[in-house]
């Protein structure tokens, strides 16, 4: 998985902490990444539909939907696209013992494997939620640490930085 997924993940779960848009300047504020390449995955969250664009003074991005209805699955595949990480290219069917294209009725070993491993992975990151992700950081950082993120990314005294 690309960095991107991490930073996209990080903003949506950021933005439930206030039902303010946040502009993208300021999510690139609060995690200390460069404003171009946070664009890029928020404009990617964009058009998968997970976030949306206030535009206006007081505009900046929003999910589109509950957090919980939002997976892990649906923010990798808005940045990485739902392509698996590993395509067969019938390597058995090349070289001096290659295997002849008839024979080749069913996947190899080694493509049912990588297929299994990239089905148990979607299954993961699709049984995980937006919601999931911010609640485990209020246990693991504190009751009340989303509702200070949003603090922090609403006050126009913290904008002026």
């Amino acid at each position: 998985m690309s960095g991107g997924v991490e930073w996209a993940l990080h903003c949506c779960v950021v933005l439930t902490s206030t039902e303010a848009p946040v502009p993208a300047a300021r999510l690139a504020q609060f995690h200390d990444v460069s404003p171009t390449y946070l664009a890029k995955q928020l404009q990617a969250l964009s058009r998968a539909g997970l976030v949306r664009s206030v535009q206006g003074k007081s505009g900046g991005y929003v999910l589109t939907r509950s957090p919980a209805s939002i997976t892990v699955l649906d923010v990798v595949e808005a940045i990485d696209g739902p392509d698996p990480a590993f395509v067969c290219t019938e390597i058995r069917q090349r070289g001096p013992m290659a295997t002849p294209r008839e024979a080749c009725t069913a996947p190899c070993p080694i493509s049912r494997t990588m297929a299994a491993a990239e089905s148990a992975r979607r299954n993961a990151l699709r049984s995980v939620t937006i919601a999931d992700l911010a609640g485990d950081v209020e246990s693991d950082s504190g009751a009340g640490t989303l509702a200070g993120v949003g603090t922090w990314l609403t006050s126009s005294e913290t904008q002026r930085d």
